[in-house]
């Protein structure tokens, strides 16, 4: 029997996004001063107010506010009509120093790489070749639309001009009982935006009348200008392209009205998207938040590889679809415990416990040796901070860092998203007999 899923995307200007940015903002500016910094601080916003929070060990001096104000500006809450603005809102820090108790336990003056993990849990992988990124279709398309969104408003705002930085979106994908997608069922919008037409009076007809005005016009731009820019970035994979038909249900800013948005009208904290992050709610989630950690947390490393593993595993051809667990114990090297799925759909003579026995014999799963492998210890997290952790594209990059309390700026190329890198493809292959 068909059945229909649905995942849904925010965009940076959402308040929880706002702080996630702030957060991971803050981690990058401490590991480029200092790449042993170990971080884990949170950000909260609403009316005004800027609240940082957390523990940092580092021996770098960061100046938190001015961080904060950049990245709010680099957002787009640069406006006094937004009730929340870079330049004017408050910043409140109560950053401590991080616990000794916590530290002693992942620190190991010994043997660097038996560094245990910061915290104990459960973290997921998953990947699925619904997608060239390996991504959950109604999740993917969820992500596009407010990328393209948020590119218009800041790059083509003449398409667009009412924008404002906050948004939401929500995709419906009905699928066949094998779990093929058929058609796009639903998209949900909403998007901020400038009172860009006013009542000719004051009474309350000609306020609905103005505010129907203003949903009939960005329905007509979101379904006419965006949803086809969307549409086209799929014209490689035509089972995906042909599900955009005229069949497909709008809702668009169903309220009527999204001019008050952002901090001002809903207060942000780090940590809140935490399915938006990954999978769009497709798989299950350890519960842990990303934004504004350190590698040494394995909420984030631990999520970041056993996602590089299931990506490289699908890739190679193990399974269409793969799913993996991994837990460890705060203070504690080696895992826990490795879990695999692959829904019954495995092309390797192998049960899907004997496929985790051989994962944990390819890859090195200590904390300390993720770090390494995917690179973790340099400033790259802000990109990761909206718009998902994962089916991002893996690239080089240059980030200069300057502050008034360093001397000289720092310089570094810097390699993004690194587990989504599909570099053990044919290692996996021969591993697999494939």
């Amino acid at each position: 029997m068909n059945y229909l899923f649905t995942s849904e995307s925010v965009s940076e200007g959402h308040p929880d996004k706002v702080s996630d940015q702030i957060s991971d903002a803050l981690l990058d500016e401490f590991l480029a001063y200092d790449p042993d910094s170990k971080v884990a601080c949170e950000t909260l916003v609403t009316t005004g107010q800027v609240v940082l929070a957390g523990e940092v060990k580092s021996k770098a001096y960061v100046d938190l506010a001015e961080v904060a104000r950049r990245t709010i500006a680099q957002i787009g809450y640069t406006k006094s009509e937004y009730r929340f603005e870079a330049n004017s809102c408050g910043v409140l820090s109560s950053i401590h120093e991080q616990s000794e108790d916590i530290n002693r336990g992942v620190e190991k003056k010994t043997d660097p790489m038996d560094q245990g993990a910061g915290d104990q849990g459960m973290m997921f992988g998953y990947a699925t070749n619904e997608t060239d990124n390996y991504m959950p279709l109604p999740l993917d398309l969820s992500h596009a639309l407010l990328r393209e969104l948020a590119y218009i408003r800041k790059n083509e705002s003449d398409l667009m001009p009412y924008l404002r930085p906050d948004a939401k979106s929500q995709v419906t994908i009905e699928y066949d009982e094998d779990g093929t997608p058929l058609r796009i069922d639903t998209i949900v919008i909403s998007t901020q935006h400038d009172e860009f037409i006013l009542p000719i009076n004051k009474s309350s007809e000609a306020a609905e009348k103005a505010d129907k005005a203003m949903q009939e016009k960005i329905k007509h731009d979101i379904m006419t200008i965006l949803v086809p820019r969307v549409r086209e970035k799929y014209k490689f994979r035509k089972d995906i392209y042909r599900l955009f038909d005229n069949k497909i249900r709008y809702f668009v800013n169903p309220t009527g009205k999204f001019v008050l948005g952002g901090p001002h009208a809903d207060t942000g904290l780090t940590g809140r998207k935490i399915i938006v992050d990954t999978y769009g709610g497709k798989v299950p989630h350890g519960g842990g938040a990303f934004s504004g950690k350190d590698p040494s947390k394995v909420d984030r490393s631990a999520t970041y590889e056993v996602r590089h593993i299931a990506k490289n595993l699908v890739a190679a051809g193990v399974s269409p679809e793969v799913l993996i667990q991994i837990s460890y114990a705060i203070g504690i090297a080696e895992p826990m415990s490795i879990y695999v799925n692959t829904y019954g759909k495995s092309n390797v003579k192998m049960s899907d416990a004997e496929i985790a026995k051989k994962i944990s014999e390819m890859f090195d799963m200590r904390p300390k040796a993720i770090e390494e492998r995917l690179k973790l210890r340099n400033p790259i997290y802000f990109e990761t901070a909206s718009y998902g952790h994962f089916g991002r594209e893996p690239q080089l990059v240059k980030k200069i860092f300057s502050s008034r309390y360093m001397s000289e700026p720092v310089e570094l190329e810097v390699e993004l998203f690194t587990w989504e890198k599909l570099d053990y493809v044919d290692m996996i292959r021969d591993a697999f007999g494939l």
